[in-house]
């Protein structure tokens, strides 16, 4: 069998990760099968797949159509529609032309399987014509990421390309049930991401978090509480800077530190904080000195054991929540923000602590509370990495995905037809 991958990006954000850990999984379910990763930019994660044995290919694509995107819409504002529109008019050309190639080389490799990744190969892939009813035609799978009813433009144009689609597989049934007023006729299953707990862990290599923020070595028994996520501006940076200023400045003598960690990797513009608007939040809100900001990590399960408690702070409903995932795994103390997908993957109280989403007074009170408790955090990560071992331990995806696989090439026999299946 013959599988090709299609990812608009090449750095390793969460959905990029999440395709390395399904990629490792069916070559060790299918170590005869032929899989072929293209990816309109170069980055790590074409280095990562060469190196599990995958076929990868770069699609050049312009650095126009890989800032496009609506994700900056939510905010109501004409200037985003109008930046769009004159940024899809000009980029014309250069997207038919893309689709071209797209289309002849999918013809030259003649794939079973085309397993999409992200909305804009999901669109792609329709431009140029993969999935039509034919013979040889190859099956294509969407994996789901993103809440694409949310998405103003995108979620249109998703509903006219999923007839090109045999199936879509969700990362939470939050997703699933919002891919299903999207695209009512598309047959859907939900498979929850996992990790390699072995890679994920509580002991393991520790990020010299300090020296990488260029900040001076803290005193011993100091608190390091951090958030670790693309700048994309729903992530919740502000609430955290917010959080962490009433902290700072509302006294509670315990010493403690904050970290922001990651960086601004995808390109569609408008969508994301830069690093110096962060430092200027931090700044404004008298912060400087007490908050480190590190680069993104190519190892972010030592940046995770490098923190007592690891924050998920996201304004919007998170489609799955992958750092909290990993975070827990690690035996960190993680408080999240319980919407979306995010719900799926903890239990309040028990193996996470909850704070409603935009809330910086909230998030700065289960804060206080953990860093003052040695023993609720120890608590709090012990019972995490049980929950992780047993729902989300990377072990299951190889059965889960041949499955679905199955399901996209048979859908006869499988009957998948149903409009939902959960894994």
């Amino acid at each position: 069998m013959r599988i090709l991958y299609l990812n608009p990006g090449g750095m390793l954000g969460g959905a990029e990760r999440v395709l390395l850990s399904v990629l490792k999984a069916v070559r060790q379910a299918r170590p005869e099968a032929r899989l072929h990763l293209w990816c309109m930019e170069k980055g790590a994660l074409l280095d990562r797949a060469a190196a599990l044995g995958v076929d990868v290919e770069h699609l050049p694509a312009s650095a126009m159509l890989a800032e496009l995107g609506d994700s900056q819409l939510h905010v109501g504002a004409t200037g985003p529609w109008w930046s769009l529109t004159r940024r899809l008019v000009t980029s014309g050309p250069a997207l038919w032309s893309l689709a071209d190639e797209l289309r002849r080389r999918i013809r030259r490799l003649g794939p079973d399987l085309i397993h999409s990744n992200a909305i804009k190969s999901h669109l792609l892939l329709a431009l140029a014509g993969a999935g039509r009813v034919g013979a040889g035609r190859a099956a294509v799978l969407w994996h789901v990421h993103d809440y694409c009813g949310r998405r103003r433009l995108a979620g249109r144009g998703l509903g006219w390309a999923a007839s090109r689609a045999r199936l879509a597989v969700a990362i939470s049934a939050s997703v699933a049930g919002d891919l299903e007023r999207v695209a009512p006729r598309l047959p859907a299953r939900v498979i929850h991401n996992a990790i390699d707990v072995d890679e994920f862990a509580p002991h393991g290599a520790i990020a010299p978090l300090d020296v990488l923020a260029g900040l001076p070595a803290v005193a011993a028994g100091t608190v390091r509480v951090g958030l670790v996520a693309t700048f994309a501006r729903w992530k919740g940076q502000p609430v955290f800077l917010e959080a962490a200023a009433r902290l700072v400045h509302g006294g509670g003598g315990a010493p403690v530190r904050f970290y922001i960690i990651g960086a601004p990797i995808y390109r569609t513009a408008n969508s994301q904080f830069s690093l110096e608007e962060l430092q200027a939040l931090a700044a404004a809100r008298g912060l400087t000195g007490h908050v480190g900001f590190v680069d993104f990590q190519q190892d972010p399960a030592a940046a995770y054991r490098a923190l007592d408690v690891v924050v998920h702070a996201s304004t919007q409903p998170e489609p799955f929540g992958l750092t909290i995932v990993e975070a827990m795994a690690c035996g960190r103390a993680v408080v999240a923000t319980p919407c979306g997908g995010a719900a799926e993957l903890i239990r309040p109280g028990c193996d996470a602590l909850a704070a409603p989403p935009g809330h910086p007074e909230e998030l700065a009170r289960r804060l206080e509370d953990l860093i003052h408790d040695d023993e609720l955090r120890r608590r709090l990560g012990a019972e995490a990495v049980r929950t992780v071992r047993e729902r989300f331990n990377a072990g299951r995806l190889a059965a889960e995905w041949e499955d679905a696989y199955r399901a996209c090439l048979f859908p006869s026999r499988s009957g998948t037809r149903g409009r939902l299946s959960r894994v």
